[in-house]
C-alpha cells in the first residue's frame, strides 16, 4: 500500500478530531498533529506503523514522550450518529401528504392548520388540511396489533426479572406476539426518551457528577457445533446526585448488513488499509477478529501482595501497556466470535461516541465532573470530547478503583477500622463538625499521595469507606494547582461510581436474560445463561428499554424540609435532575404519542 496517498493523520469530520496528546499537562494537550509530512516541522512523530502486524499507527507527542494510537475521526463520527439517532425521534412529525400542499412540513396541532375529521375504521384518529381539504389518519401507537389488554403486563414482567418463556405461559400468548410486543415497547421507549432527553440541551446544570464505567454481556451460541459466545461491551453514565443514567450504549449496530460490508471491504482491500484510514475502521470485521484471535491479550506476571488494591491498580496498568493499542480492551480469543447478524462496533469507537455524546445531549452544564473506572481507553475518550472545558477547568477527571472481591464481613471490618480512626480525631478535635473532620481525614491522604505505574499516576486512599464501596483509592486525572488544600479533599471526597455500578447492579438483578452467566471449569472460558439472549439485538432492546423504566418510573423513597417540616418523598432519577415533576406509569410510556 502506497501510505503516500494517505493523509499524515485522519482528517476531522464534523467538528471531531481525536489524533492528539491527551496528557492535561503537557504543553501540547488538544493540540492535533499536523498534516504536514516535512520532518523537523511536526510536534508529533508518528511510529509503530504495522508493529507486530497490528497496522496500528502511534503518535508520539514530542513535548512529554506519550505514545498514542491513532483513530477514524470517520468512524467515530459515524458512532456518535448511531447513539444519538433516537433523539431525532422527536423532530418526526405528522403533516399533510399532500407534497405540493403549503401545510405539507406543518405539524398536525399547528393552531388553524388542520382540523379535527372523526375517526377512521381501525379507531385512528383523522385529521383535514385546512389549506388543501386533503384528509389523512395517524395511527395508534398499537396499530396493527390484536389483545393489546397484554401490552403492560409484559412491559412489566420484562423489566421485573420474569423470562421470555414464562411470560410465554404467564400469559397464554405466542412466541411472535411476545417478540412483537417487546419489539413495540422498545419503539415507545425511544419515542418518548427522545421526546424528553431533547430538552436536556436547554436545562441548566450548575454542576453534574457523572460516574463511568461499562459492563459486559455474554450471547449464548447458536449451533452445538460453534459453542462460542458474542461478547457485548456496553458503556454507561449516570450522574452520582440524581442517579439519571444518561447513556447505556452497548457495541453493536444492528442495522448494517454484515454480508454486504464484509464483501465491499474484500472489493476494497480495506483490511489491508493502515487501521484508522479503513472505510470500516470502528467495526470488527472478519480479518480483525482472525488477527485478534491470533494475539495473547494478556501475558503473565500479574503482582499480588497484602495490598489488594494497590496490585489491582498496578496490574491494570500492566494489562494496558502490554495491549497492541492502550485504548482497546476487546481483543477477540478463540473462545469468542463476532455476531452472525448486525455488526459489532469496536468498544473503543463507541467509548469516544459516548463522551461525544453527553457533550451533545447536555448542552448547559457549567461544571463537569468525570468519575471514570480505571482504563486508558475511557481515560482517553473522556479527555479528548472534553478537552476544551479541560483545559477552562470546568471538567475534571478522575479515576476510581474499588476492591470488588470482599466479603460481607471484611467489608464491615474496614468500615469499623475507619470509623475508629474518625472517633479518635473527633474527641482530638471537639471543635470540628462531622465533614471537618471527614476533610481533614482526606487531607492527611493527599499529603501521602502514591504514584503507582509507568504513567506515574497519583492515587490518594479514601479514607472513610462505605459498604458499597469499602476499600477504594482515587486518581485526579486533571490535576492542577488552582484550588486549595481543602477545595482538593471536597473533590476527593465526591469520587464515586456508586451512580454507574447501582444501575449495573439493577439491570442484572431485574432482567432475567442480563443476569451474570456461570462459568465452569471445563466450559474452556465458555459460559451459557438458561435464560440468556441469543440475538444480541435483544440485548440491546432490552438495556433502552430498562433505561427508560429505571430513569422515568423506577421510583425511591426520599426525605425532604418542608416549610421547615421533613416529609417524605417520592421521586425517580428525571423528577432529581429536573426533567419531570411527578413519577411515570409504565401505560405512560407504552400510550406515548
Amino acid at each position: 500500500m502506497n501510505t503516500d496517498t494517505l493523509p499524515r493523520i485522519p482528517v476531522e469530520v464534523n467538528g471531531i478530531q481525536y489524533n492528539f496528546c491527551k496528557n492535561p499537562k503537557c504543553s501540547q494537550f488538544g493540540i492535533p498533529a499536523s498534516q504536514d509530512k516535512k520532518h523537523g516541522n511536526n510536534t508529533y512523530n508518528i511510529t509503530g506503523l504495522n508493529t507486530g502486524g497490528s497496522n496500528i499507527p502511534l503518535l508520539r507527542c514530542n513535548g512529554c514522550g506519550e505514545h498514542l494510537p491513532m483513530k477514524s475521526n470517520q468512524g467515530i463520527g459515524e458512532e456518535l450518529a448511531r447513539l444519538s439517532s433516537y433523539l431525532a425521534i422527536a423532530n418526526q412529525v405528522s403533516s399533510c401528504p399532500n407534497t405540493g400542499c403549503s401545510n405539507h412540513s406543518v405539524a398536525v396541532g399547528t393552531k388553524k392548520a388542520y382540523r379535527g375529521f372523526g375517526t377512521s375504521s381501525s379507531g385512528s384518529k383523522r385529521y383535514q388540511c385546512v389549506a388543501c381539504n386533503k384528509t389523512f389518519s395517524i395511527g395508534k401507537p398499537t396499530k396493527g396489533q390484536h389483545d393489546t389488554h397484554h401490552n403492560i403486563e409484559i412491559f412489566k414482567l420484562l423489566m421485573n426479572k420474569v423470562p421470555l418463556s414464562r411470560i410465554i405461559n404467564i400469559l397464554q400468548i405466542s412466541w411472535e406476539v411476545l417478540y412483537n410486543r417487546i419489539d413495540h415497547i422498545h419503539r415507545q421507549c425511544l419515542a418518548f426518551a427522545s421526546n424528553r432527553e431533547n430538552n436536556l440541551k436547554d436545562l441548566h446544570l450548575e454542576r453534574l457528577y457523572i460516574a463511568v464505567d461499562r459492563q459486559e454481556y455474554t450471547v449464548n451460541w447458536t449451533e452445538r457445533k460453534d459453542k462460542r459466545n458474542v461478547v457485548l461491551s456496553a458503556m454507561a453514565s449516570a450522574d452520582n446526585s440524581s442517579g439519571y443514567v444518561f447513556g447505556m450504549h452497548p457495541n453493536f449496530d444492528c442495522t448494517l448488513d454484515k454480508v454486504g460490508i464484509e464483501e465491499d471491504a474484500a472489493k476494497f482491500n480495506d483490511s489491508t488499509k493502515t487501521a484508522p484510514f479503513r472505510k470500516y475502521a470502528r467495526l470488527w470485521l472478519s480479518n480483525d477478529y482472525l488477527e485478534s484471535s491470533k494475539r495473547i491479550r494478556y501475558k503473565n506476571g500479574k503482582k499480588y501482595s497484602n495490598n489488594v488494591l494497590k496490585d489491582t491498580i498496578e496490574n491494570k496498568y500492566t494489562e494496558s501497556e502490554k495491549r497492541t493499542d492502550v485504548e482497546a480492551f476487546d481483543e477477540k480469543t478463540h473462545e469468542q466470535k463476532l455476531p452472525n447478524y448486525g455488526i459489532q462496533v469496536k468498544a473503543e469507537y463507541t467509548m469516544i461516541a459516548h463522551f461525544h455524546f453527553l457533550k451533545t445531549l447536555l448542552g448547559n452544564v457549567e461544571k463537569w465532573r468525570f468519575f471514570l473506572d480505571q482504563d486508558s481507553g475511557i481515560r482517553g475518550a473522556c479527555l479528548s470530547a472534553f478537552k476544551d472545558e479541560v483545559k477552562e477547568k470546568s471538567a475534571e477527571a478522575f479515576y476510581v478503583s474499588i476492591e470488588k472481591d470482599l466479603t460481607v464481613d471484611q467489608k464491615r471490618k474496614l468500615k469499623a477500622e475507619a470509623k475508629r480512626n474518625y472517633e479518635l480525631i473527633k474527641e482530638n478535635n471537639p471543635t470540628l463538625t462531622d465533614n471537618e473532620i471527614k476533610i481533614e481525614m482526606l487531607k492527611a491522604e493527599i499529603l501521602a499521595v502514591k504514584e503507582i505505574g509507568s504513567w506515574k499516576d497519583r492515587w490518594v486512599h479514601h479514607p472513610l469507606p462505605n459498604m458499597a464501596e469499602s476499600n477504594k483509592a482515587m486518581c485526579w486525572l486533571t490535576e492542577h494547582d488552582d484550588y486549595d488544600l481543602t477545595h482538593k479533599a471536597w473533590l476527593y471526597n465526591k469520587a464515586s461510581l456508586h451512580g454507574v455500578d447501582s444501575f449495573f447492579q439493577k439491570v442484572r438483578r431485574r432482567i432475567a436474560m442480563l443476569e451474570r452467566p456461570i462459568h465452569s471449569a471445563s466450559s474452556g472460558g465458555r459460559t451459557y445463561n438458561g435464560y440468556g439472549a441469543y440475538n444480541p439485538q435483544m440485548i440491546v432492546k432490552l438495556l433502552e428499554i430498562f433505561r427508560v423504566v429505571h430513569n422515568f418510573i423506577d421510583t425511591k423513597k426520599d426525605k425532604e424540609l418542608v416549610n421547615g417540616v421533613e416529609k417524605t418523598v417520592i421521586t425517580t432519577p428525571a423528577m432529581r435532575l429536573g426533567l419531570a415533576q411527578a413519577p411515570l406509569d409504565y401505560k405512560t410510556v407504552l400510550y406515548f404519542e
